[in-house]
């Protein structure tokens, strides 16, 4: 779930500025984790909480989303969903909002079969963004994460997706001159997916999506978290996003990635690694 974190603190820079070009370095020191990384951080405690028995992921999703929220208050959050953090019985407000998509990450990661990756999707998105739209882009999302990670190719994943969420008639050359600032998922999803298929590896998913403009760093989180399924992430960028971390979210990443593992490419060709191997070896 990392490649969602990347995402979102690589294109957190650029969300008021955007930048409409690929020539970017990943990270600099304005960059730092938003309300993307902290709520995907969430959804993955509340699945870790739920140790394979998801019946009660709901009401962990809510749990978790709130004590993070409420630590990380400064995070960016869009004004109905902080109050929804602070309040004491949150109910959900039909939203449509590109915050569904950004956190779901972790149950395609999770999830053991196409259906779960669903399942687990609907139960930590229906409990603030039970819209249509917003529950379609999030269970896009995870699905497309569950594809990736189980060896499916880039046509077929984009057939599954054309054939059930959207239908993707542009490419990023195409949009990229007139796109503008949208939080929606209907306006969002499709463009961080398309990110994800015009690709060459990871961070050519994450130059994509922050070149389009827009939501920067969500897009860029949204395309991340499925290009790390497909691709897997180079060791260095791993390394050089664990600095923006602090104890509890590191906390947190590595007892998510090691027990649902994703893969960390070797700079030299050596091995095949996972993402905790490189974070372990990190915080040792």
């Amino acid at each position: 779930m990392i490649g969602a974190i990347i995402g979102d603190i690589a294109g957190s820079r650029f969300e008021w500025h955007n930048y409409k070009s690929k020539k970017i370095s990943l990270f600099n020191k304005k960059c730092r984790p938003t309300d993307d990384s902290v709520m995907s951080l969430a959804v993955a405690k509340a699945i870790l909480a739920c140790e394979g028995n998801y019946e009660e992921l709901s009401a962990n999703a809510i749990a978790c989303m709130q004590e993070l929220g409420r630590i990380y208050k400064d995070a960016g959050y869009g004004g109905s969903f902080y109050k929804w953090l602070f309040t004491e019985n949150p109910q959900p407000y039909n939203s449509y909002g590109n915050g569904a998509g950004m956190r779901v990450g972790p149950c395609g990661f999770a999830a053991k079969t196409l259906e779960e990756a669903k399942e687990l999707a609907a139960k930590v998105t229906r409990v603030s963004h039970d819209h249509p739209e917003g529950m379609k882009g999030a269970e896009a999302i995870a699905v497309a994460v569950f594809l990736a990670k189980s060896g499916k190719s880039k046509e077929e994943i984009r057939t599954f997706i054309e054939e059930n969420y959207y239908k993707i008639e542009f490419t990023l050359d195409g949009i990229r001159k007139k796109y503008t600032f949208d939080v929606s998922c209907q306006g969002s999803v499709p463009v961080a997916l398309e990110a994800f298929f015009e690709a060459n590896d990871f961070e050519d998913a994450i130059r994509n999506a922050i070149s389009v403009g827009g939501d920067s760093d969500t897009i860029a989180a949204m395309a991340g978290a499925v290009a790390e399924a497909f691709y897997g992430i180079p060791e260095n960028v791993i390394r050089s996003a664990i600095p923006y971390l602090d104890r509890q979210e590191m906390e947190i990443l590595c007892t998510f990635e090691k027990k649902f593992p994703s893969k960390a490419v070797a700079e030299d060709g050596g091995a095949v690694k996972t993402v905790f191997d490189v974070l372990n070896v990190f915080e040792k």
